[in-house]
């Protein structure tokens, strides 16, 4: 198995955890699309109350995938993709231990069947 660095490892776990809710993966949909927006603007898209829009950010933000600014008595939230771009490095390298392991039980699928077949008799 692919061993993630430990200090990695927390904040891949974190996004990952983050991005388990499709609330969550939708208001990051709607900040890339949008930009710097804020939580009342965000809640108008979606179908959950302004308080819902700023927890989730909450959880966005602790895991490094949204920040908040404040500009006078409001705050605005933008994407942060850092945080996606470590966790997709993670995931690759992922795919690609598997990649390997699959293709070296192709070869051997390949050989035992190669193997097991009778040998051609010449016409």
């Amino acid at each position: 198995m692919t061993e993630k660095p430990a200090g990695a490892a927390e904040g891949v776990d974190s996004v990952l955890a983050a991005l388990a809710d499709p609330t969550r993966r939708r208001l990051l949909d709607l900040l890339a699309a949008q930009g710097e927006v804020t939580a009342t603007t965000l809640a108008g898209s979606l179908p959950v109350t302004r308080q819902a829009v700023v927890k989730h950010l909450g959880v966005l933000d602790a895991a490094g995938l949204v920040s908040g600014t404040r500009v006078g008595r409001e705050v605005r939230y933008s994407v942060q993709p850092a945080a996606l771009g470590a966790t997709a490095r993670w995931m690759a390298t992922l795919a690609a231990d598997w990649d390997r392991r699959l293709a070296t039980v192709k070869r051997i699928a390949e050989a035992a069947e190669r193997e097991s077949r009778p040998p051609e008799t010449p016409r």
